[in-house]
């Protein structure tokens, strides 16, 4: 049998193994990979499934449950997929995904009756959900402005730094929540775009911030289109939770539509994941508004060039559910009721929780809980008092105090309410 060294100059050749050769022989392909961080959402959910207590509540999870506490299926989407069955193919889509869907995604976003749809002004393809619509717009964003860089809110969703950070796009950050006044620092927000080079990207949750569910009110959102437009700024939004927030998908897509009536070019990214429940189907959809058809045109080819080494082609199954909804008047109206059921769950569970932690004497003002909106509280609990949740209580959520209210109940939350005011009566 040959040698370990003559194998090697066999494969190498007379040059021998080089740095890379040497270390792989010496260690293995991948001796040298260390384990990556634990995500600190998804290890919450770890931590919680390994717990055998039997009064473990879960306020973690980014998805929406039921009063019962289950994961839900829209009756929109499994008579969406009655339809599908056996009825349609799996073909390959195109590289920009499903145009039906598209279609009525963006009526979602610009409106209806978009004068900016009709004229064929907006770039837009399917994406693997949220996430994907903003990791194309991140490396669209690199690869034609090389040299931008993106303003991000403090705090925001963990992965929004991910995404921009592996497109190799410079990051700075903008004030955005108050920690005194668990609101918006609007002050600190408009001093930054103040200050901001000319011509600046911003990154905006279109509505029910994530981690915080503090958004900017409708006048608040034209100062902040006036003050873009000033400094001539671009707008990404991304809106994961339209409809989800307040019911209303319309009222959802205010602050867009306020920059749309400004004249100014955004780009958007869209989820299924949270609206339709669609968290595993990986649904989404990028656009970008630009100047007219011609320059709409070429974007859009350029996004696909884009998609095309990431995944090829977006999956089909998620766009069939949503193009059948959004096509079929009854099935949409249907969904409009569902949404509007969730949201207002949601709200029903910050009210109670409230009203919970106030009877129970506590000398802190709660009312943030009721004023922020979506499916997160950011609670203002420090990381220690979260560990005591943890440890006393078996309550899991991020250590930030990011409450996810989708995982409260009628069944725990005075149970959840109790526990609070346990771990902050001192403070």
């Amino acid at each position: 049998m040959a040698s370990r060294a003559v194998i090697a100059r066999r494969i190498f050749g007379r040059g021998g193994l080089g740095v890379a050769g040497a270390r792989a022989m010496s260690t293995g392909w991948w001796g040298g990979v260390e384990p990556a961080a634990k995500d600190p959402i998804l290890g919450v959910t770890e931590a919680f499934l390994a717990d055998p207590s039997p009064n473990k509540v879960n306020v973690g999870v980014g998805a929406y449950r039921d009063d019962d506490g289950k994961p839900v299926v829209l009756e929109c989407v499994r008579e969406a997929e009655r339809r599908i069955s056996g009825n349609l193919t799996m073909e390959y889509l195109p590289m920009g995904g499903s145009i039906r869907m598209i279609e009525e995604t963006l009526k979602l976003a610009y409106g209806e009756n978009s004068e900016l749809i009709k004229d064929k002004r907006i770039a837009a393809v399917q994406a693997l959900s949220g996430t994907g619509a903003c990791r194309l717009f991140a490396d669209f964003q690199k690869r034609f402005l090389p040299d931008s860089q993106i303003y991000i809110p403090v705090p925001t969703w963990s992965n929004h730094h991910n995404i921009w950070r592996d497109a190799h796009v410079p990051q700075r950050t903008f004030h955005y929540y108050h920690p005194e006044s668990k609101g918006l620092d609007f002050a600190g927000l408009m001093d930054d775009v103040k200050n901001a080079p000319n011509g600046s990207f911003f990154l905006l949750h279109a509505c029910a911030h994530n981690p915080t569910g503090v958004d900017p009110s409708e006048e608040q959102w034209r100062e902040i289109s006036y003050q873009f437009k000033v400094k001539n700024h671009f707008a990404f939004f991304d809106m994961a939770y339209q409809g989800f927030a307040s019911g209303d998908p319309e009222r959802d897509a205010k602050a867009i539509r306020i920059f749309l009536e400004d004249g100014h070019l955004i780009g958007c990214a869209q989820s299924y994941a949270k609206n339709m429940g669609l968290y595993g189907q990986r649904v989404g959809c990028l656009s970008v508004l630009c100047e007219d058809e011609m320059q709409a045109v070429a974007v859009k080819s350029q996004l696909q060039q884009i998609a095309r080494p990431m995944y090829s082609n977006p999956p089909v199954h998620g766009a069939l559910i949503v193009s059948i909804i959004l096509n079929d008047p009854d099935l949409k109206n249907l969904w409009l009721r569902e949404v509007k059921g969730m949201a207002d769950r949601i709200i029903g569970m910050r009210t109670a929780l409230r009203e919970n932690l106030e009877s129970l004497g506590s000398s802190l003002s709660w009312e943030h809980i009721t004023n922020q909106i979506g499916m997160f509280c950011y609670s203002g609990l420090t990381a220690e008092q979260v560990d005591r949740l943890t440890n006393e209580f078996h309550i899991y959520m991020t250590r930030n105090g990011r409450i996810s209210m989708a995982g409260v109940t009628t069944g725990n939350v005075s149970y959840l309410a109790n526990a609070i005011h346990e771990v902050t009566k001192s403070s």
